[in-house]
């Protein structure tokens, strides 16, 4: 049998063939043509034995024979075909394929990897492999592993990475939809609460987020929209028979919004109070919560703000105590908002809470109730013009009673009369249950139990300071320091006037022990907590402050505090202690319009005179303001600015000046002599000086008047406040007496020259000195840091021989 002849595709047919000496070219064609030859010089490349090869049109060849040579092509073809069984199509994303002029495509193709011959069971020859073949091979597989890893980890990491940055780019469009909701919601309820009281529960939604900003946002807006839309009275929901009744569209209305507001203002109380626990909206919880108690402590669930605001008063954030104490301090102050019971409310949960952390809280817990106000004579006013009236309308009846009978056009006054006085006693209830003004005795009721809430915790305080440590160290979370102290005398002292008589005795006695408390004086054997300085000057003054607000009722000896603070004088340290409590010690115990006794005033005459010379300017001035108020008010102490033997020309015996006692009337003053004046003199600041020298120039047969109206606090701060700007006067002329005498005969502008060097000399060495201080202080500490080194390498030797001893008593 014969092969089946395939049936032959004739290509399309040629154009027409034309002679060449049929075609015409124009001139335009020419002209175009040479113009744009750059276009043109392909046609010199061309191939053409490649394009005859594909269509061979040859002169003077027939039909027949042009048929017969892609007959033989195609044969070709097919032949290759059937030869290359093994060939595979290439795909035509990775190669593209040919079109023939025929218009045929031509896909190329790829021989195929010629399969491995499979190893026969029974000759080992061809099982086994060579060691160059098991290398290749293992090569190969290594390179192919390696790229499909590199592969895998190429593909991973870009879609994990597109889901990233889905998943971002959704969760920005989310919270930006967030926010929008949030200014929308927050805008409606603002412009109409009623109609759209609704939003509000959605904002409260919203809130609960779990992108941290989105919290942030909505506490702040629903901060804003509460603030704005809560009414100025206290919301009482309708009971059970109230919302039986059949009432009209409006209080239906009315009703719906007031419970809902309610419900929703709880839900965000309980919200915040919850958040404040957590440490990345406790600032945000805490400053919304002092914002609604400062903005409307007159609405429901005060309590719960209160508590968690008094709660945060004492916290160890410093922005998150003094929002708290702005809010109780606004509360206090504000009492017309809310009628004086939350201040009771607040008093009380302070005071509690000082209880229960046995007084050991930060001294801003305390400090706020300097910030409350009481109206002693409160009442009183009021009371006396309702006794008044009252009197005026008994005197009226009984002039009316005791006139005959009244014709009946006075009978008809007197009905108009009494009409007229009902409405007005009607009018007059309803205007004070419709205002804001309080009844006057339950403003005072308030006010006495705010009072006795604040001084039990004062109490509390100066009992926990008088008592010793071995009672103290028992009690849990109690230690030696006092850090309400300094703020309970300071509130005692403002409110001294309000005590109860029937406590002045133990508080005198308290405040006597807690002047006298030194570790070493006194009480040391009792193994009592000592106080510093400040604190026992403050003692000294806030006795003195009781006693002048009960001058009448209190006959109390005061000499021990005189004592106290002649000793203290000596203990007091500019660096270390205050020096505006030691000139208010100075003003209120030595300065206030009081005759002190001549021994005692010389005592602190010559003590602070002395002890001006090492205090510091401002210390110093406060003390030389109180010499001269003495020296004033007390003639006889005068002679102390004498020269003379024995101290001047007092008549009788004088006592041997002992400057080491501890009584001032013990001291012997008199018969010393102010040689300090002299030396303060010579003082570096010229305020100093300058009263030194006044003081000194005092004496008795000066009938000159001096009068001092400066205290010394006043004295004290405003040099306080001069030295921070203060620089001593220089003395160039010592300083440059050589350079000056060669200087005389230069101008004054040489003159101003030299100034300037030499302050500009001056402020070079005060750096040099402060480098050289600072050099000192480093090489001590090196030095204390080498001995504690030493000690801790020592203490490992020893622990290392111990460890060996161990060892071989083990062996």
């Amino acid at each position: 049998m014969g092969k089946k002849k395939q049936k032959l595709v004739l290509p399309p047919e040629l154009p027409p063939e034309v002679p060449d000496e049929d075609i015409e070219v124009s001139d335009e064609d020419l002209q175009f043509f040479n113009e744009n030859l750059e276009y043109a010089g392909f046609v010199s490349n061309l191939d053409t034995h490649s394009i005859t090869k594909h269509v061979t049109r040859v002169a003077d060849a027939k039909e027949g024979d042009l048929e017969s040579l892609y007959e033989k092509r195609l044969r070709k073809r097919l032949e290759n075909k059937e030869k290359e069984p093994t060939a595979v199509e290439v795909d035509p994303v990775d190669a593209l394929p040919v079109k023939t002029l025929d218009g045929q495509l031509y896909y190329r193709r790829v021989a195929k990897e010629p399969k491995e011959a499979e190893p026969v069971s029974g000759d080992p020859a061809l099982v086994k492999l060579t060691k160059a073949e098991k290398r290749a091979k293992l090569k190969k597989l290594r390179k192919e592993a390696k790229k499909q890893a590199k592969e895998e980890v190429q593909q991973t990491p870009q879609a994990e990475v597109l889901d990233e940055v889905k998943k971002d780019l959704t969760a920005e469009e989310a919270t930006e939809m967030k926010k929008y909701k949030l200014a929308e919601l927050g805008t409606a309820l603002l412009a109409d609460p009623e109609s759209n009281i609704k939003n509000i529960k959605e904002m409260l939604e919203i809130s609960k987020d779990g992108n941290s900003a989105i919290v942030i946002l909505g506490l702040k807006s629903l901060l804003a929209v509460f603030k704005d839309i809560i009414p100025g009275y206290r919301i009482r929901l309708p009971t059970e028979k109230e919302q039986e009744m059949k009432v009209s569209k409006a209080v239906k209305k009315m009703r719906f919004y007031e419970s809902t507001l309610l419900s929703a203002y709880k839900a965000y109380v309980q919200k915040l109070v919850s958040l404040q626990h957590q440490a990345v909206y406790k600032r945000v919880a805490v400053r919304c919560l002092c914002t609604l108690l400062a903005a409307v402590p007159h609405f429901n669930f005060r309590d719960s703000l209160l508590a968690a605001v008094v709660k945060n008063i004492t916290s160890q954030d410093d922005v998150v105590r003094k929002l708290c104490g702005t809010a109780v301090k606004s509360l206090f102050m504000d009492e017309g908002k809310h009628g004086g019971e939350a201040t009771v409310e607040a008093v009380k949960m302070i005071a509690e809470l000082v209880k229960a952390h046995n007084c050991q809280l930060h001294p801003d817990s305390v400090e706020v109730f300097l910030s409350l106000s009481f109206d002693e004579d409160l009442g009183k006013s009021r009371s006396s013009d309702m006794d008044n009236r009252t009197k005026n309308k008994n005197s009226k009846k009984r002039k009316g009673g005791d006139e005959p009978n009244d014709m009946p056009n006075n009978q008809g006054k007197k009905i108009r009369k009494e009409m007229i006085s009902k409405t007005r006693e009607e009018v007059s209830a309803d205007f004070k249950a419709a205002s804001l003004a309080q009844d006057p005795q339950e403003q005072r009721r308030l006010q006495s139990q705010t009072l006795s809430a604040v001084f039990q915790t004062y109490f509390r305080i100066l009992k926990h300071a008088v008592l010793p440590i071995s009672e103290t160290s028992s009690v849990p979370g109690a230690s030696r320091g006092h850090p309400l102290l300094a703020s309970c005398l300071n509130g005692i002292g403002k409110f001294s006037h309000l005590i109860d008589l029937d406590f002045m005795a133990d508080l005198m006695h308290c405040l006597r022990k807690l002047a006298g408390r030194d570790s070493k004086l006194g009480d040391s054997s009792e193994n009592y907590s000592c106080l510093t300085v400040s604190e026992r000057l403050r003692c000294c003054i806030v006795a003195f402050k009781v006693m002048r607000n009960n001058l009448d009722a209190l006959n109390v000896d005061l000499q021990e505090f005189f004592v106290q603070l002649y000793n203290l004088i000596l203990e007091f340290r500019p660096g270390r202690d205050q020096g505006e409590v030691l000139a208010e010690a100075l003003k209120i115990m030595l300065c206030d319009d009081r005759q002190h006794d001549m021994q005692r005033a010389a005592a602190f005459i010559k003590r602070l005179s002395t002890f001006s010379l090492c205090f510091g300017s401002a210390e110093s001035m406060a003390a030389l303001v109180t010499v001269k108020h003495l020296l004033l008010k007390n003639v006889n102490c005068r002679n102390l600015l004498d020269n003379d033997a024995g101290g001047g020309s007092v008549a009788g015996a004088i006592a041997k000046y002992q400057p080491h006692a501890v009584d001032p009337n013990r001291s012997g003053a008199l018969a010393s002599v102010l040689w300090e004046l002299n030396v303060l003199l010579k003082h570096y600041h010229p305020a100093v000086s300058s009263i030194a020298s006044g003081i000194s120039t005092m004496n008795m047969n000066n009938s000159q008047v001096y009068h001092s109206h400066v205290s010394p606090q006043q004295a004290y701060m405003e040099l306080s406040q001069e030295n921070m700007s203060f620089a001593p006067p220089t003395d160039i002329k010592t300083a440059n007496n050589k350079r000056q005498k060669g200087m005389d005969k230069l101008p004054v502008k040489v003159g101003s020259d030299l100034n300037l060097k030499v302050q500009f000399d001056e402020n070079e060495v005060r750096k040099k000195l402060a480098e050289h201080f600072f050099l000192l202080r480093d090489i001590q500490e090196n030095e204390r840091l080498r001995s504690e080194l030493d000690r801790t390498t020592l203490s490992l030797n020893l622990y290392e021989r111990y460890k060996k001893r161990k060892k071989r008593k083990t062996r």
